[in-house]
């Protein structure tokens, strides 16, 4: 039986070992937190990725955990309402398909069905791989050395797996020109299935809320010419970095910027995507953000992921010889990456559109109701699902 290491327990990593497991193989899955993390801000699961999570059976489970964003208001400088619209006018999204649910039940909903069948080690993380050409050994922070047929990298945007087998992040980082940070705020706005966003040009401050006695999740997003590189360790120099570009604003800015200042669960990072040539190197492969990051101004980061671990399984399942598998992979899904990955140029210019001119064209499509989010649409649906081995057959199929 293959055995399989996968570095991370967020989304790509749970839902490639659900699949792997399913198909015979024997995995196991090293996460640094201390178990699977709960709560979060919403995502959204919609076009292929949800014909993923149908074939996972999840449907039924996230429909009740769907939190349904009714609307987004755009208020200007001053906090004058633009526009009112539908999500899915500017996600390109469908009404009444697509879902909409907290990261933690997501994470959730993947990890249930695997927790008894899969090993799961938490608050440890892979400190050296050593790729022997039939096998890769692996040392563990906790010490314990383990042997793997394959390991595959589901650790996210600044990937460990990726750093320690292709190389430091910067030959595979694609900035964005913009820096966020995200924190909880107490709902005394009174939103509800909803988010308001304010823009000047190059800077926005959003608001959403899922229910009324929750709290609710406040962004600052802003642009910036270089990465905040002294910020990225430093909470104290994040919250004066951004304290900074917003100072004296109008609407309920100081309102955020007083919350983000005393938050204790301030996540700050930059806009930014992963490209690399290839998501494979011997017998280590990376899936989701680590491989390919599209940026959250995309709206499809987890539906990626998603799609990217259900055809890595198959694939692996298909093929005797990993290399095949991981081949076949790449050439299966990398037009689906790219055309998401493209739609941050749309995020960039409704989320925050860098100049006044950009701005302004924003808002004339906003009153005239003029946002269909076709591109998006025509994207996040353009993969049509393969079909891989009946799951009966796979066990006695899984090579390495």
């Amino acid at each position: 039986m293959t055995t399989v290491l996968i570095s991370g327990a967020s989304i790509a990593g749970p839902a490639l070992a659900y699949w792997l497991d399913r198909y015979g193989f024997e995995v196991t899955v090293v996460e640094k937190a201390a178990e699977v993390r709960g709560g979060g801000y919403a995502i959204d699961v919609r076009g292929t990725a949800r014909d993923v999570a149908d074939r996972m059976g999840l449907l039924p489970q996230l429909r009740k955990a769907h939190v349904g964003t009714r609307r987004i208001s755009f208020v200007d400088a001053d906090g004058e309402l633009i526009a009112a619209i539908r999500p899915e006018a500017m996600t390109g999204g469908t009404e009444g398909l697509d879902l909409e649910v907290r990261r933690g039940d997501l994470a959730d909903a993947l990890y249930t069905p695997i927790r008894d069948k899969v090993e799961f080690l938490f608050h440890d993380s892979i400190a050296q791989l050593d790729d022997r050409g039939d096998r890769v050994d692996v040392l563990f922070d906790s010490g314990i050395r383990r042997t793997f047929d394959l390991v595959i990298g589901a650790d996210g945007l600044h990937s460990n797996v990726r750093r320690l087998v292709f190389g430091p992040e910067d030959e595979f980082h694609s900035y964005q020109g913009y820096a966020f940070a995200g924190f909880t705020i107490g709902n005394d706005f009174g939103l509800a299935h909803e988010g308001v966003s304010w823009n000047v040009a190059g800077r926005a401050a959003v608001l959403y809320a899922h229910e009324p006695s929750e709290p609710m999740h406040g962004f600052l997003t802003f642009g910036l010419d270089e990465p905040p590189y002294d910020a990225f360790r430093d909470p104290e120099a994040q919250r004066e970095l951004v304290a900074a570009t917003f100072p004296d604003q109008g609407w309920y800015v100081p309102r955020l910027v007083a919350a983000m200042r005393e938050s204790d669960d301030l996540f700050f990072d930059v806009v930014s995507q992963i490209h690399m040539p290839t998501w494979s190197r011997g017998r280590v492969g990376l899936v989701g953000d680590a491989a390919y990051a599209t940026s959250f101004m995309s709206g499809q980061g987890s539906s990626v992921s998603l799609v990217g671990a259900y055809v890595l399984a198959g694939e692996l399942a298909t093929y005797a010889d990993h290399a095949d598998a991981f081949a076949a992979y790449e050439k299966r899904i990398r037009s689906f990456v790219e055309e998401n990955q493209a739609l941050v140029e749309i995020g960039k210019q409704v989320v925050a559109p860098s100049t006044q001119e950009i701005l302004d064209a924003r808002n004339a499509q906003l009153r005239a109701a003029s946002m269909t989010g076709d591109q998006g649409r025509e994207a996040n649906s353009s993969l049509t699902l393969p079909d891989y081995l009946p799951l009966s057959a796979a066990e006695g199929q899984a090579g390495c």
